[in-house]
C-alpha cells in the first residue's frame, strides 16, 4: 500500500506546481494543459511534461512542444589542442558561418547539437585553442544553442535559489544558505509548534512546512488584511499539510496579551464595512420582497379592470422585467452567502490560532520581515515556551544590534548570538579546481537564543540577619569600651 502511494508522486500530474530549469535559471509554474508559458523568451506548452518522472529533461520543438531528450553515449576520443592560447587573434573573422547560415539550419530542423557542431567544425582557430579552451568554448555555444528544459519537484532550496536569483527583494535578500541555517538553530522539525512571521512571499513559511512534514502546527502572524503565500503555493503541498497551518493578525496580538481580544471585535475593526454591507443586503432583499408582493397585488387589480388584449402585452413585459430582477436578487444573494461563509471560516481560523498562542507553550520562533525586529520579537516570545530555541532575521546589523541591547535588558534569554552568513562557491574540475570570481556580497544577519523561565527571586531572610549581624556585634563592642 505504501509504494503504491508513494509511486504516483513521482510523476507529474495536471494541476502540480514544478520547477523549470534551463542552465543556472529556475521559474516556478504551474502544469495546465495548453498553457503558454514563457520561460527564458520562448514560448513553450507544457502537456508533454504529464506522467513523466521528475528530473526528466526536455527539448523545445517547433511551436513550443516540448520532447523528451534521448541521452546519448559520448565517446572519449583524442582531440587536437594546442599548447596555448597567445598566438590566437579574436578578431571575428574565425567562424565561416553567418547568422544566416545559423538561421537556416534551424529552419531545416536541425537541432542545437547538429549546429554546435557545425559551429566547431566552421572555426579556424578551435583547434589552436587549448583543451580548457576548447570545453569552455563548447559549453558556451551549447548554452546559447541548445533549448534544454529539465522538470525539478519544488523544494526549499530549488525555490529560494529561484527568488534569490530572480526577485531578492520580495524575500528581503534572504540567501539559500541563510535560511537553511534559520531551519537548524530554529530546531524545526515533525510535530512541533512554530510561530512564524515573515514577509517574505511564504518562503519562509513553506519551508518550515516543508520540515514540519505535515506533523505539527504553524501560526503565521502576518501585518495588514491578510497573509501573503505565493512561494508557500508554489510548494505544491497536499490539503492535509494545510491543516495544521493557522493565521493571527499583527495588530492583536497586544490585545491577546492583555487578555482584551475578542475574535468577533477582531473582525469588524479589520472589515468594518462587510457586516454593514451584509445587513444592507438584507434590508434589500426584504425590500424588494415586499415591493414584489405589491406589484403582485397591483398587477392583478391592474389585469382584472383591463381587456383580455392589452393583459397579453403587460404579462409579456412583466414576466421579463421580473425575470431580470430575481436574476439579480439571486446573483446578489449568492455573492452575500459566499463573502458570509469567507467571513464565518476566517474568524474560525483566527479564533483557533489565539486559542493556541493563549497557551504560551510553542516550540519556537522565527521572525524575519521588513519591520524593526525589536518590537515584534518582545511581544512575540510571550507565547514561547522556557528553554525554546528563537531565530530573528534582518537584511541589516543595526537593528539587530538593539534587539540584541533590548533582550539583554529585559532578561528572560540565554546564549544570545549574532552573527553573519558568508558563502562562497567553488569551481571543482580536474586541474582547474579555485573559488569563483563572482560570488554574492552577503546573506543577512541572523540573531538566535533560547528563552528561558523568567520568576522573580523571593528575598532571603538567613542573608539578611547574616548581614545585620555585624552590626550589632559592633555597637555592643563600643559599649564595652565605654
Amino acid at each position: 500500500m505504501d509504494e503504491c502511494d508513494t509511486a504516483p508522486s513521482k510523476l507529474v500530474s495536471e494541476g502540480d506546481f514544478v520547477v523549470l530549469k534551463r542552465q543556472d535559471v529556475f521559474k516556478a509554474v504551474q502544469v495546465q494543459r495548453r498553457k503558454k508559458i514563457i520561460f527564458e523568451k520562448q514560448w513553450i506548452y507544457l502537456d508533454n511534461v504529464i506522467g513523466k518522472h521528475y528530473g526528466t529533461t526536455f527539448e523545445i520543438c517547433n511551436g513550443g512542444n516540448l520532447q523528451t531528450k534521448r541521452t546519448e553515449v559520448t565517446t572519449t576520443e583524442m582531440k587536437e589542442a594546442g599548447s596555448d592560447n597567445r598566438n590566437i587573434v579574436d578578431d571575428g573573422k574565425s567562424q565561416k558561418l553567418t547568422r544566416d547560415d545559423i538561421e537556416a539550419l534551424k529552419e531545416k530542423g536541425i537541432k542545437g547539437e547538429a549546429i554546435v557542431q557545425q559551429l566547431i567544425e566552421n572555426s579556424a582557430t578551435f583547434r589552436d585553442k587549448t583543451e580548457f579552451a576548447q570545453e569552455k568554448y563548447i559549453k558556451k555555444k551549447k548554452k546559447k544553442y541548445e533549448a534544454v528544459i529539465t522538470i525539478l519537484k519544488p523544494s526549499t532550496r530549488i525555490l529560494a535559489m529561484m527568488y534569490y536569483a530572480r526577485e531578492p527583494g520580495k524575500i528581503c535578500q534572504l540567501r539559500y544558505d541563510t535560511l537553511a541555517q534559520m531551519l537548524t538553530l530554529g530546531n524545526i522539525h515533525a510535530g512541533s509548534k512554530v510561530i512564524v512571521m515573515e514577509t517574505c512571499a511564504g518562503l519562509v513559511l513553506g519551508a518550515v512546512m516543508e520540515r514540519l512534514g505535515g506533523l505539527g502546527s504553524v501560526i503565521q502572524m502576518y501585518p495588514g488584511g491578510g497573509p501573503v503565500r505565493a512561494a508557500t503555493d508554489s510548494f505544491g503541498f497536499p490539503k492535509s499539510f494545510y491543516k495544521g497551518l493557522y493565521e493571527f493578525p499583527l495588530n492583536k496580538v497586544e490585545s491577546l496579551l492583555t487578555g482584551t481580544y475578542s475574535c468577533r471585535t477582531s473582525f469588524s475593526e479589520l472589515n468594518p464595512t462587510l457586516e454593514n454591507d451584509e445587513s444592507g443586503e438584507t434590508q434589500d432583499l426584504n425590500r424588494d420582497n415586499g415591493e414584489d408582493s405589491n406589484s403582485a397585488t397591483e398587477s392583478e387589480s391592474v389585469m382584472d379592470t383591463n381587456a383580455q388584449q392589452q393583459q397579453e402585452g403587460v404579462e409579456g413585459s412583466c414576466e421579463g422585467a421580473l425575470s431580470k430582477e430575481k436574476a439579480q436578487k439571486m446573483e446578489k444573494k449568492q455573492l452575500a452567502l459566499e463573502r458570509k461563509r469567507k467571513q464565518d471560516e476566517k474568524r474560525r481560523k483566527e479564533s483557533e490560532a489565539a486559542a493556541l498562542l493563549q497557551d504560551k507553550n510553542a516550540d519556537g520562533l522565527i521572525v524575519a520581515s521588513r519591520f524593526h525586529p525589536t518590537p515584534l520579537l518582545l511581544s512575540l516570545l510571550e507565547f514561547v515556551a522556557p528553554s525554546r530555541p528563537f531565530v530573528v532575521y534582518c537584511q541589516y546589523q543595526e537593528p539587530l544590534l538593539e534587539c540584541y541591547t533590548k533582550l539583554r535588558e529585559k532578561g528572560g534569554v540565554v546564549n544570545l548570538k549574532l552573527s553573519e552568513t558568508w558563502l562562497r562557491n567553488y569551481q571543482v574540475l580536474p586541474n582547474r579546481s579555485h573559488p569563483k570570481l563572482v560570488m554574492s556580497g552577503g546573506g543577512g544577519y541572523v540573531l538566535h537564543g533560547t528563552t528561558v523561565a523568567a520568576e522573580r527571586a523571593k528575598p532571603n531572610t538567613s542573608t539578611i540577619e547574616k548581614s545585620e549581624e555585624p552590626a550589632t556585634k559592633k555597637m555592643k563592642v563600643e559599649e564595652e569600651e565605654s
